[in-house]
């Protein structure tokens, strides 16, 4: 190992040794803010990805104005007013996009204060995540380094924890972030079979009562949001609510036509998604579903209604006991040889989600292809939550949201060098890095490295 090839393990090693003391000093993201684009730039030379068509070596990428104006082989024919970016050697990628996260809701674990996650209560549709997100969180810069920029921020609690958007990871202000601000309605299917752990000290008949209690609380709630939709229709004069009022874009009109967004429906055990998808098609939802680790006993009833599901990581144990030891590690696997639409989210702590392409390295591990798991954190997450018309994947017209890395993502050895959000080139420190150079350089003064 080379003199620079131990400095680059060291310097990797160290920001994710350091990265824990985020969650535990409660740091600020004191990165400036990239400005708007000014001149057209044109990444040239290296391999380009765009993850909806075949990869292309010697490659280019040209976007103006944050959005992407060419990509194609070789180097285009360019005006003195094109800044030229060589990638010969690079790779270039869309930006990362982590679909399930609470960052920048959840800062210090220890400190209340900092936590807007949920709000009182099981019913809560009228939380936006969008404006609750800090926009300062030190959590962003962290994710940004490792090629993350955009991300579906999610509220949890309860049953109706409120309403999920796609944010950027860069920008001033939460506006500045946002990218679609209702993205889902978050909700939290009840369980349907009593738990048998040997922690529970509850008997199957409680638990049962209590199911049932769950499940009619939810209904009664539903049914009041529509009875409110159908009330406004015929009388608009009638008082606001604006806890149901906020559920309008989630639910059928007063005419019946289906629901403009989508639902988030927390279901994982396969009786659970069974009846949870019943219920919500029933209603006239459109549900995503979310967790699904049992989503492929039901592979015929996911494929017939075109319910797409965000599997929230593979970094996890089996659910039962007679379950396989791979059975989360092959999850990503089975879904797609069953034809069902999913994409992947980390399911990891907030200061964990830079591993999320490491989280799609695990399913490549186990059988699924690099380009699938690739598309699983770019392309797929961006459709799935409504933006992949702008998101996702390299194509002309679509964001200049892109990174360029040193190899495949997916690979804990490889470097992001530059990242672009809507054509922004943005600053990839953090304070881990920072923190890593000051003390790198108080061993250059005791010689015990070099310059």
């Amino acid at each position: 190992m080379t003199s620079m090839q131990r400095l680059r393990f060291l310097r990797r090693a160290a920001v994710f040794a350091l990265a824990g003391f985020t969650s535990a000093a409660g740091a600020q993201d004191f990165t400036h803010k990239a400005p708007a684009q000014s001149r057209p730039i044109a990444i040239v030379g290296g391999t380009v990805h765009p993850v909806s068509g075949p990869s292309i070596p010697n490659g280019h990428v040209v976007f103006d104005n944050g959005r992407i104006t060419a990509v194609g082989p070789g180097v285009p024919r360019l005006g003195q007013d094109v800044e030229r970016i060589d990638a010969t050697g690079l790779h270039i990628y869309p930006g990362l996009f982590g679909a399930i996260t609470d960052m920048g809701l959840n800062e210090v674990a220890s400190t209340r204060a900092t936590i807007d996650v949920r709000e009182v209560g099981d019913f809560t549709p009228e939380v936006r995540a969008a404006v609750a997100v800090n926009p300062d969180s030190a959590h962003f810069p962290v994710a940004r380094s490792n090629g993350i920029l955009t991300v579906g921020v999610v509220p949890t609690g309860g049953r109706v924890a409120g309403r999920a958007a796609v944010m950027r990871v860069d920008g001033w202000t939460w506006e500045d972030k946002t990218v679609l601000e209702n993205a889902g309605l978050v909700v939290v299917f009840p369980r349907v079979r009593p738990v048998t752990d040997w922690w529970m000290n509850r008997s199957e008949e409680d638990q049962l009562r209590d199911i049932a209690a769950d499940r009619r609380t939810i209904d009664t709630y539903f049914d009041q949001a529509q009875d409110y939709v159908r009330q406004r229709a015929a009388d608009p004069a009638r008082p606001v609510d604006q806890r149901f009022e906020a559920m309008r874009p989630f639910l059928p009109d007063a005419s019946g036509k289906p629901a403009q967004r989508p639902i988030l429906l927390y279901a994982s055990d396969v009786d659970q998604i069974a009846q949870g998808i019943a219920w919500a098609l029933d209603r006239g939802l459109r549900p995503i579903l979310v967790g699904g680790r049992d989503a492929p006993m039901v592979a015929e009833l996911l494929k017939t209604n075109d319910i797409p599901v965000i599997v929230t990581g593979t970094f996890g144990f089996p659910r039962r006991a007679d379950s396989p030891h791979d059975d989360a590690f092959t999850l990503p696997l089975r879904l797609e040889a069953a034809g069902i639409r999913w994409c992947l989210a980390s399911g990891d702590e907030t200061a964990n989600e830079r591993n999320l392409p490491y989280q799609a390295a695990k399913a490549v591990a186990y059988g699924l292809s690099v380009d699938r798991a690739i598309r699983a954190i770019t392309l797929s997450p961006a459709e799935i939550l409504g933006v992949g018309d702008r998101l996702g994947s390299l194509e002309q017209g679509k964001s200049a949201t892109l990174i360029v890395t040193t190899g495949n993502p997916l690979e804990i050895t490889s470097d992001v060098r530059m990242a672009f959000v809507d054509g922004r080139r943005i600053d990839l420190s953090n304070r881990q890095i920072k923190l890593f150079e000051k003390y790198l350089e108080k061993y250059r003064q005791l010689g015990l490295i070099g310059r």
